[in-house]
């Protein structure tokens, strides 16, 4: 074997060392990029945990619309853009999702966004409802219209549909609190059998769960066992378990204030809400929990078939009117006619709320649906793949 010169052994140390530093390098940039990934991703978490704040901060700061029409749509509003967020990240990190405990808790929030779904349904079940509602009013706005006179046969006609009105609210109400009176008519005078084959036919076509379902039970099943993830949970899932936790509570909300606020079938609203103050949109919810409930308990709504505000506004126009219909004597006097003109036009207010807010509120409620549908199945899509290529 030849001896090796002095040259030789410098340049094969030479290349040594810059095998060395280069290999250096390249775990440096590697330790780097990783760090710069980890980085990203707990800001995209933080980001999403900030927006969720921002907008229920912006429902909590809407003391004037709570409860309203355009106040629950943009609830739903706020509900969509956080699921899309919520769906976005869970793409971008698809390989976590069948890692545990990241598929414990990923198929634990599908299945209680199953059973939002049955929510949803309800609650365009109880949209229809109004949607009656507002077609006996538009009957007493026809038969008192202010540019014709008033005579005893529209007196008559707007009387009956007002009747009607508050009959089939009462049955709403009682739907709302005890199941089994739903059906009975034992007892009832005849207008109120004869409201129940026209409004009551509605119903047997058109409900989407079950006489018995309950919402207070759904609600119930949907919070079950929602506790805030543990230290080691977030540690294994690289914050993605307090991005379910969050997307679980918003759901839970959302859902229970849809029951709260549109006629539902056994309308519960007693739904522990038990979330750590840690989370940064826990007190704007929170907030919004106890005026809600402060809201319930007031005496004219404690036993109301739904708290949105319309509906209030419309029991109360429909008990002036129908007070004021009943003391009216034929031929009416000037001052009669002229509290009849108001009510109308009061009535009338609340018409033209309703007739512009339940349409878009219903497209929301349907969206709200979908979307549940289309992230758990995508989802589970991801979760079936398990170790396969992102």
């Amino acid at each position: 074997m030849p001896a090796t010169t002095d040259s030789s052994a410098a340049a094969s140390f030479t290349n040594i060392g810059r095998s060395i530093l280069s290999l250096r390098r390249d775990q440096v940039h590697s330790i780097e990029g990783m760090n710069m990934q980890h980085h990203d991703a707990d800001t995209e978490l933080e980001s999403f945990q900030k927006r969720v704040t921002d907008r229920f901060l912006d429902l909590s700061s809407s003391s004037d619309e709570l409860l309203t029409l355009s106040w629950v749509q943009k609830l739903l509003q706020s509900f969509l853009i956080s699921q899309d967020e919520f769906r976005q990240i869970l793409f971008r990190n698809k390989s976590q999702l069948h890692k545990p405990p990241m598929d414990r808790l990923i198929a634990d929030y599908f299945e209680r966004s199953v059973k939002a779904l049955d929510v949803c349904n309800a609650i365009r079940d109880g949209i229809e409802q109004i949607r009656q509602w507002q077609k006996l009013i538009e009957i007493v706005l026809i038969a008192l219209d202010n540019k014709k006179l008033i005579g005893e046969g529209h007196f008559r006609r707007a009387k009956k549909a007002m009747v009607d009105l508050a009959i089939s609210m009462l049955d709403e109400k009682e739907s709302g609190s005890a199941l089994a009176n739903r059906n009975r008519s034992f007892g009832r005078n005849n207008v109120r059998d004869n409201l129940h084959k026209s409004l009551g036919h509605f119903r047997s076509l058109s409900w989407s769960v079950s006489r018995s379902w309950s919402a207070a039970r759904q609600l119930q099943a949907i919070g079950n066992n929602l506790n805030a993830p543990r230290s080691h949970e977030i540690m294994a899932t690289n914050g993605l378990a307090n991005l379910v936790f969050t997307m679980s509570f918003v759901l839970l909300f959302v859902m229970w204030a849809l029951v709260a606020a549109i006629p539902c079938q056994d309308r519960g609203l007693q739904v522990h809400f038990s979330m750590s103050r840690q989370f940064s949109w826990a007190a704007p919810m929170l907030m919004l929990h106890e005026r809600i409930m402060e809201e319930s308990k007031r005496r004219d709504r404690r036993n109301a078939s739904g708290l949105l505000r319309e509906i209030y506004q419309i029991e109360k126009s429909t008990r002036l009117m129908n007070e004021l219909l009943d003391s009216a004597q034929f031929p009416i006097t000037e001052e009669k006619e002229g509290e009849v003109r108001q009510r109308v036009q009061e009535l009338s207010m609340v018409f033209e709320s309703i007739k512009r807010g339940l349409n878009p509120l219903e497209g929301q409620v349907r969206e709200v649906f979908h979307k549940i549908v289309r992230s758990r199945t995508e989802g589970l899509d991801s979760l079936g793949k398990g170790n396969g290529p992102d």
